[in-house]
C-alpha cells in the first residue's frame, strides 16, 4: 500500500483532534456539574405525641467523644432497621408540645452508592490554623446579599442557613445535647440580617427595653438581640436602653430581624444510645419558621466526593463569637471524608456550628453555575479516631447524602414526592 495523500490525512488527523478535545472538555465540565441523583423516599409511618422536654441542656463549645471517620469504619454498615430508627425524629412545638414519628425508607437499593473515599494521610487540628484566613462581611452591601443573606444566626448561639423560605437547617447539637433540649429551645428565635431602616433614627427606642412583643419595639430590641451570643436576654436589654449608644456601632452594619420558630425536628440518630458511634452523622435539625423572611433560600444539593472536585473547596458563613455582630465567611479544602463527615482546614470559632456547607456547580445542561447546600458545620470537635478512647481535635461537617436529602426535603415539603431528585 502507498503513502497516503495529505489531502487525506490531513482532515482525518483534525477531525481526530476535535473529537479529543471535545472529549475532554465534556469530562472536565461533567467535573463541574451537578449530578442528578434518584433519591430513596422517607414516609411517615405513625406520630405519637410525647410528654414535654424538661428544657434543661446547656451549649457545649465543643462536642467531645465523637467516633470520626476512622472510629467508624470499625462498625457495621446499618440495616434498613437501623437506618429507619435512626430517621425517624422528633417535633418540639413552639408551645413546648412534643412528638415522636416512625419513618420507613423505601427505593433505597435504588440509589447509587458512593464508595468509601481513602483517607488522606495529611491532618490539620484545632480551630485555627496558623494565620487566620476568614472574612468578616461587616458592610451590609454584601452581609445581606445573596449568598450571605441565606447565613442566619440561632437564638441558643449557633448558626443555621435558610434551605426553604421558611426552614434553616442547623447543627442538632445547638438545638439537643442527645439527651435533652437547650433551655432556649421553648423560645427558640432565628435571627435574619436586614438592613437597617432609617425610621426612628434618633428617638427615643420605642421598646427598647421590652422582650420582643411589640413591633414597633423591634428595632430598639434587634441591637441587643445582636450582642447575645449566647441567647442571654439580661445585657442586651440593659445596653438597648439609649438609642444614642447605638449609632457608633451600627454605622454601615446590618441588624437581624428575629422570628420565632414554629417547630424543630431533629433525627433520632442523634439521640445518646440509638445509633451508638453514628451519632456524629446526625448531627442536624431543622426549624421551621413562624413568618418567612423575604430573603432567598439556598437549595440543597449531594455530591459523591468533594475532594474530587476540581477545586476541592467548601464555603460557608456564620457567626463566630470571638466577631461578634459579624457574619464571617471562609473558605478552604477538606482534608479527609467518609461517608457521611468532612474532615476541613476552615478556620472556625464557636458560633459557626450549624453553618451550612456549599459549594457551586453548573446546572446540568446549562452554563449556569448554582450554589448548593453539601453539608453541615458541625463546628470543632474531639474526635475518638480510632475507637480506643485517644481524642484528637478536627474541624468537622456532616455532609447530606441522598437519604439525608430525603428527609430534609421531606420535612420541608411535608410530601416524599416531591423528593425523588436532587
Amino acid at each position: 500500500m502507498g503513502p497516503i495523500p495529505l489531502c487525506i490525512l490531513l482532515p482525518v488527523t483534525v477531525l481526530t483532534t476535535v473529537v479529543a478535545v471535545t472529549a475532554e472538555e465534556n469530562t472536565i465540565d461533567n467535573q463541574y456539574t451537578w449530578p442528578q441523583w434518584k433519591v430513596p423516599l422517607v414516609r411517615k409511618r405513625r406520630t405519637v405525641p410525647l410528654s414535654s422536654p424538661s428544657f434543661a441542656a446547656h451549649p457545649q463549645l465543643e462536642l467531645s467523644g465523637t467516633c470520626g471517620i476512622e472510629c467508624q469504619r470499625h462498625i457495621p454498615s446499618p440495616s434498613l432497621n437501623d437506618l429507619e430508627q435512626f430517621l425517624s425524629y422528633e417535633t418540639v412545638y413552639e408551645n413546648g408540645t412534643r412528638t415522636y414519628t416512625s419513618v420507613s425508607v423505601h427505593g433505597l437499593n435504588e440509589v447509587t452508592v458512593w464508595s468509601r473515599n481513602t483517607s488522606s494521610r495529611s491532618r490539620h487540628k484545632r480551630e485555627v490554623y496558623g494565620t487566620d484566613t476568614r472574612f468578616t462581611i461587616a458592610d451590609k452591601q454584601y452581609s445581606t446579599k445573596y449568598p450571605f443573606s441565606t447565613s442566619v444566626k440561632i437564638s441558643t448561639g449557633c448558626s443555621g442557613v435558610l434551605v426553604s423560605p421558611k426552614h434553616v437547617l442547623t447543627a442538632a447539637h445547638c438545638i439537643h445535647d442527645g439527651k435533652d433540649y437547650l433551655d432556649g429551645v421553648q423560645k427558640l428565635r432565628v435571627g435574619i440580617l436586614k438592613e437597617k431602616s432609617r425610621r426612628g433614627k434618633g428617638g427615643k427606642g420605642k421598646g427598647g427595653k421590652e422582650r420582643g412583643k411589640r413591633r414597633k419595639g423591634d428595632k430598639g430590641k434587634e441591637e441587643g438581640l445582636e450582642m447575645e451570643e449566647k441567647g442571654g436576654r439580661g445585657r442586651g436589654r440593659g445596653k438597648g436602653k439609649k438609642i444614642r449608644s447605638r449609632r457608633s456601632v451600627d454605622s454601615g452594619k446590618p441588624s437581624f430581624k428575629w422570628t420565632r420558630v414554629k417547630k424543630t425536628q431533629v433525627p433520632k440518630g442523634w439521640f445518646k444510645g440509638v445509633s451508638d458511634g453514628l451519632a456524629a452523622d446526625y448531627d442536624y435539625a431543622v426549624l421551621e419558621l413562624k413568618r418567612a423572611p423575604k430573603v432567598n433560600h439556598m437549595d440543597l444539593g449531594v455530591i459523591p466526593s468533594v475532594k474530587k472536585l476540581p477545586a476541592g473547596r467548601i464555603h460557608f458563613s456564620g457567626f463566630d463569637d470571638d466577631r461578634p455582630d459579624n457574619l464571617v465567611y471562609r473558605f478552604c479544602s477538606v482534608s479527609e471524608e467518609s461517608n457521611d463527615l468532612l474532615y476541613q482546614y476552615c478556620d472556625a470559632k464557636p458560633g459557626s456550628s450549624g453553618s451550612g456547607v456549599y459549594i457551586r456547580l453548573k446546572e446540568p445542561g446549562k452554563k449556569k453555575w448554582k450554589r448548593k447546600i453539601i453539608g453541615v458545620f458541625s463546628g470543632h470537635q474531639w474526635v475518638d479516631v480510632n475507637g480506643d478512647g485517644m481524642q484528637q481535635d478536627y474541624n468537622v461537617a456532616v455532609r447530606i447524602t441522598p437519604l439525608k436529602y430525603a428527609q430534609i426535603c421531606y420535612w420541608v415539603h411535608g410530601d416524599s414526592s416531591e423528593c425523588q431528585v436532587t
